[in-house]
């Protein structure tokens, strides 16, 4: 019953989300919908027992992928000035409203106990405990490797980026 109702929930949020993306004029609003829809789909993996997929869903596409999107429109669309007037006057207190009432959802899910899998049970073999344990055991090598590649890349990245047309070297002023 309960995924059941978080599914009509999140769902609702996810298609909510999407549409937002679409139809928004403003695309600071269609990255935030685009967001709503990725927090969606992460509810969607903890639901399901892939909490690893779940986390990833938030750090690196609703972190690090939107922190780029909302750079890139940011960066793109200053040339136009906002109307900054409040439309919706109960905005404000209804968010911190629900800020409040998520906030201590968190610390009541804190206090209880989780159970993983029912006794008897050998481990789950998708949680965040798992991989990361064969990562550090069995792929530490390839994955401080790629680590490696990836420091590099960015390293030369800049330096290239650094570089002028017309210098000898790089880090070279005239």
């Amino acid at each position: 019953m309960t995924e059941l109702a978080l599914f009509i929930v999140f769902g609702a949020a996810a298609v909510y989300g999407g549409l937002v993306m679409i139809l928004a004029r403003n695309p600071v609003f269609s990255a935030l919908g685009l967001m709503l829809s990725m927090f969606s789909l992460a509810v969607f993996y903890v639901v399901s027992g892939a909490h690893f997929i779940a986390a990833v869903q938030i750090i690196i596409y609703a972190g690090a992928v939107m922190t780029l999107f909302l750079f890139v429109i940011m960066l793109i669309g200053v040339d136009r000035a906002e109307n900054r007037q409040e439309t919706l006057p109960l905005q404000r207190p209804l968010a911190l409203g629900l800020l409040a009432l998520f906030g201590a959802g968190i610390l009541f899910a804190g206090r209880t106990a989780w159970v993983i899998a029912p006794p008897g049970i050998g481990a789950p073999s998708g949680t965040a405990e798992v991989i990361g344990d064969a990562l550090f055991r069995r792929w530490l090598l390839p994955f401080e490797l790629t680590a490696l590649l990836l420091v590099v890349a960015a390293v030369g990245t800049v330096a290239l980026a650094l570089w002028r047309r017309g210098d000898d070297e790089p880090g070279e002023s005239s």
